[in-house]
């Protein structure tokens, strides 16, 4: 029995567009002879088009967690607006009859298996290295370390309050062979150091306010300690490789992803950073652009039901492929997935899967996350604290937060917990989510009380002091999302 509701559709579209023309086909009656396989796991059936002869479309779930979208017109999004149009008519419950499937929707199907079968035993097959291109890649990256290591003696010689236009253009240019050196982790790293030097424009300006710049020379320091630790560590890393082929990308630390390593599913699984059947509520969600890796990233912010974890989803747009990349969105569901790959990291790692199902979110699911949530903020504090001593840490960790209070002191915003320990609210000035701590005081009355809260914690360098940015607001009955 194929269970779908119109939730489900909404975040199946690659895009809002495509969301309005498949709900406008079912009002219109555009779609026509609706059916479906015998044995329930198949939805097909023909929509009215501009054209003398109906589309052909279908959603295929014989693998309920990865289904298959067909249609016959010329679109390349998948699903297209006459697929999203064949589910929206199910989820709202249109008359769908039982009829034999068409010869050329099996025949599809058949290969469709056939590649499912093959896919299965090439990843049984034992993977092979190439010793001498692994050899000249490291040798390259070793050599793009070098670099980084000549142009961060340069910029600590030439000094942040002597950072000028021409100085920082210089070194962005330079950075560039960072990229031919396959270390885009330590070219984003450095051009996230000349970036602090720009206006909103992302153009620098010499003209900058001196007050202005001395905001940013903690960051600027924080962010040369990064540069040399992902030079020390890096080179470590490589040459240990280079001494051994055959040696896996390193997993206790994620300095594999800092030089720039795209983790493949299988090297994850193939590592044991893989979870089975693991269930995630996200908690909150955000699309920016990344102006240092010339990129758009949508990022979720997940809470795992079964270990209280905060783990992120990132998905990379290329400016260059934008258009061709399907944008992910807000989810508001359970996530139920056979498959969780984990990547190498500590306080918030990035995960992936390959396939997901989704069921609605109960009381239930809320309920076990108030269990899983930090209540003893001294504690939390502690552990935050200890993890930001690293360089290559990420230094705006997530976490889920239960408060017995919110309120304002003098003229702070906090939260306290039960034995009146408190954290101070902030936006963060160097975060690409909006700002979020004035939403607070449109929240209910109810809400400033005895609930959960997921917060991204800040440090404020010039005062070595921890602030919070409020994400979203968890109740016994909902999400309450702060960002967008």
């Amino acid at each position: 029995m194929i269970e779908i509701d119109e939730a489900y559709v909404d975040s199946a579209a690659p895009n809002a567009a495509a969301i309005k023309n498949g709900r406008g086909l079912v009002l219109k009656g555009k779609l026509v002879q609706l059916h479906k396989s015998e044995e329930d796991d198949l939805l097909f059936g023909e929509c009215k088009g501009s054209g003398k002869s109906n589309y052909q479309t279908s959603c295929d779930f014989s693998q309920p967690d990865k289904p298959v979208f067909r249609c016959s017109c010329p679109s390349r999004q998948f699903p297209c607006k006459h697929g999203l149009g064949l589910l929206y008519a199910y989820a709202q419950g249109k008359t769908f009859t039982v009829a034999d499937v068409p010869e050329d929707l099996t025949a599809k199907r058949d290969k469709a298996a056939q590649r499912v079968e093959k896919k299965k035993v090439e990843a049984e097959k034992p993977r092979t290295v190439n010793k001498a291109a692994l050899g000249k890649k490291i040798k390259a990256q070793l050599g793009g370390l070098d670099l980084l290591e000549k142009l961060t003696h340069d910029l600590v010689r030439t000094g942040m309050a002597n950072t000028t236009v021409k100085t920082a253009s210089q070194i962005e240019e330079q950075a560039k062979q960072l990229g031919n050196a396959y270390l885009p982790g330590a070219q984003a790293a450095l051009l996230n150091y000349t970036k602090l030097f720009t206006g909103e424009d992302g153009r620098f300006d010499n003209e900058t306010d001196p007050t202005q710049r001395e905001a940013i020379y903690s960051e600027a320091l924080d962010q040369l300690s990064r540069l040399h630790a992902i030079i020390r560590k890096g080179r470590t890393y490589l040459e240990t490789r280079l001494q051994d082929p055959e040696l896996a990308p390193e997993t206790d630390t994620a300095i594999a992803a800092w030089l720039g390593h795209a983790w493949q599913l299988r090297e994850l699984a193939d590592a044991g950073l893989v979870e089975k059947d693991a269930e995630l509520v996200q908690l909150a969600f955000n699309s920016y652009d990344d102006v240092a890796r010339k990129e758009f990233v949508d990022t979720g912010i997940w809470i795992n039901l079964a270990s209280g974890k905060i783990e992120i989803t990132q998905n990379f747009r290329p400016y260059k492929a934008a258009k061709h990349i399907r944008s992910e969105d807000s989810f508001f569901e359970v996530a139920q997935i056979a498959e969780l790959y984990v990547y190498p990291g500590s306080v918030n790692p990035r995960i992936r899967w390959d396939a997901m199902r989704q069921r609605p979110l109960k009381p239930a699911d809320l309920a076990a996350m108030r269990k899983l949530a930090h209540a003893d903020f001294p504690k939390l504090i502690k552990e935050v604290k200890g993890n930001l001593k690293g360089p290559l840490a990420d230094k705006c960790p997530v976490y889920l937060v239960q408060y017995a209070k919110l309120g304002m002191i003098d003229d702070q915003l906090v939260i306290e917990d039960k034995k009146g320990e408190r954290l101070v609210l902030a936006d963060s000035t160097v975060m690409e989510e909006p700002a979020s701590c004035y939403l607070l005081g449109l929240l209910p009355p109810a809400l400033h009380k005895n609930q959960l809260m997921a917060v991204r914690f800040h440090q404020d360098l010039d005062h070595g002091l921890l602030r919070i940015k409020p994400l979203s607001v968890v109740t016994d009955d909902s999400i309450v999302r702060l960002t967008l």
